[in-house]
């Protein structure tokens, strides 16, 4: 090794010099050539600055270092028996003030709500939102309402339900409101981005209804897929929704009117799930390609004729669920049932989709919740966290991305204004047709402005939905022997109530009649 640097730095003092020497030896004669083309190149390069270089060029970018890190032991929720339900949801929905779980239960759907605040082992007995008939699958807050959250089941209906401070004292049984329209179970929820009072929920019945909770009826059915939705995102405004379908194909659709703006049904790329990236015009979506690998694609959303980039990911079966954040422009890549979270960063030019790192773990996860930004810890550089659920241990442990910097000062490049926890619109004002963009916040002197909203919600007996002088729940026959038997048995429950109310008005009349008698037996004299 030190002939070697030897025989270079003398090679290199011929060449400065301008001396010329046939190497002897092949370790000389290629050391020779190294150096001449080095000089070459920086001659050129002084010459001409404007000229490329003959050196790559490595792109620079302030998320390259970003990593990983796992809360210690006490700061992670122990002791919770996490569904088993293998539905393609997170079961998870997280907040500044709480944290949702759908979680194993007898008898119906249950889900715990635990205060951030109290981590640790969970007490077996720790009350439970129970008042579902049948499994809950999927469950989201609201995000101007920190305690309001909206859960769908298989018992085909959608329901919202107000958290008291500090969480629950006892079981909660009964919902703010109680949402029937769908005719088959119901898969997803999802609140509009800018609007308090809109909820849109997508069931097996291909449809998805948007229910305003101001009066608690749907004022619009979305009927364009063939087949069961997987998943649904907004773009920031809220003005178009993408949909993935189980008929591989993906669409974006303007929600009040339903109609279907753009449709791609690409066959080297089946989509299972769709995000929309922020004020990009692009859509991401993830899925399997033809060979059955994992795939990554993105979309032009004014174009979904051929998608611009498609990048394979890696050959296991698991359906990788993407998160985007707008504010630093970074896609987080997780499979169900992996143990690792790939994250990329997204740019306007070629090529579009830069790899960053990869956080590894040894448990696997079945599902991930996703800390709002106003809940994220600015003084330790975090940029993203995930609550990972981890079955087979009963454990969600919390996953913070950070961003290495020496200073402990507010780092204003990676913390822009990002929409906050006011509403932007009335759900009134929506459905006249107004989009608006979201209310921005800043981060810098952290999150301690408490919202002043109230959620009211409106007196409603009704359980059953009309749209468009359609009777949802009449007029849609069941497509299987459970359904079948569940209206069935609700059939039976509504003609046990109507007798009885039939046997009582049927003794008020009777009573009203003897009392008319005796009213007309009674002579003048008497009275």
């Amino acid at each position: 090794m030190r002939e070697y640097e030897a025989d270079t730095g003398r090679l290199h003092t011929f060449a400065r010099e301008g001396r010329k020497e046939d190497p002897s030896s092949p370790l000389e004669r290629r050391v020779h050539v190294f150096s001449l083309r080095r000089l070459q190149g920086l001659k050129c390069q002084s010459q001409d600055k404007g000229k490329m270089s003959w050196r790559p060029t490595y792109r620079s970018s302030k998320f390259r270092n970003v990593y990983g890190k796992v809360a210690n032991r006490e700061h992670c929720f122990d002791g919770i028996p996490i569904t088993k339900n293998v539905h393609d949801n997170h079961f998870c929905a997280v907040n500044s003030k709480f944290l949702a779980v759908v979680t194993e239960s007898a008898g119906g759907g249950s889900f715990i709500v635990i205060p951030l605040s109290q981590a640790g082992r969970l007490d077996s007995h720790y009350p439970k939102v129970c008042g579902h008939q049948g499994n809950v699958l999927d469950i989201k807050w609201n995000p101007f309402f920190e305690n309001i959250i909206a859960s769908c089941s298989e018992d085909t209906s959608v329901r919202v339900w107000e958290i008291p401070e500090g969480g629950l004292r006892r079981n909660m049984t009964e919902a703010v409101l109680e949402l029937y329209g769908h005719s088959r179970r119901v898969g997803l929820v999802e609140w509009h981005p800018t609007t308090s009072g809109i909820l849109f929920s997508a069931g097996y019945d291909y449809k998805i209804l948007i229910w305003n909770l101001e009066t608690g009826e749907p004022v619009k059915m979305i009927d364009c897929h063939t087949d069961v939705i997987l998943s649904m995102s907004f773009n920031t405004d809220g003005s178009l929704l993408a949909t993935s379908c189980k008929d591989k194909k993906l669409r974006v659709i303007e929600p009040r009117s339903g109609r279907v703006l753009q449709q791609a049904s690409y066959k080297n790329h089946r989509v299972n799930r769709v995000v929309f990236l922020g004020n990009l015009k692009r859509l991401l979506t993830t899925g399997v390609s033809r060979w059955n690998t994992r795939q990554i694609a993105l979309w032009d959303q004014e174009d979904l004729s051929m998608p611009i980039v498609e990048e394979d990911i890696d050959g296991l079966s698991g359906m990788l669920f993407p998160f985007y954040d707008a504010d630093t422009h970074m896609l987080y890549l997780a499979g169900k049932g992996d143990g690792n979270i790939r994250y990329f960063e997204i740019t306007t030019e070629k090529p579009y989709i830069q790899y960053l790192m990869e956080f590894r773990s040894p448990a696997p996860q079945k599902g991930l919740g996703v800390m709002p930004k106003h809940g994220l810890d600015v003084a330790a550089c975090e940029v993203f966290r995930f609550y990972k659920l981890v079955t087979l241990k009963g454990l969600i442990e919390p996953i913070s991305m950070i961003v290495p910097r020496r200073s402990d000062t507010y780092q204003e490049d990676i913390y822009p204004m990002t929409a906050g926890t006011e509403p932007a619109l009335s759900a009134s004002e929506w459905l006249s047709g107004i989009d608006r963009d979201p209310v921005l916040m800043s981060l810098k002197d952290g999150y301690h402005r408490p919202n002043q909203l109230v959620f009211k919600a409106p007196v409603k007996e009704k359980k059953s939905a009309v749209v468009n002088g359609i009777d949802l729940l009449e007029n849609v026959p069941p497509r299987t022997e459970n359904e079948l038997l569940r209206m069935f048995f609700r059939q039976q429950d509504e003609l046990r109530r109507l007798k009885e109310e039939l046997t009582t008005k049927d003794v008020r009349i009777r009573q009203l009649e003897l009392e008319l008698n005796n009213l007309k037996n009674v002579s003048p004299k008497d009275v």
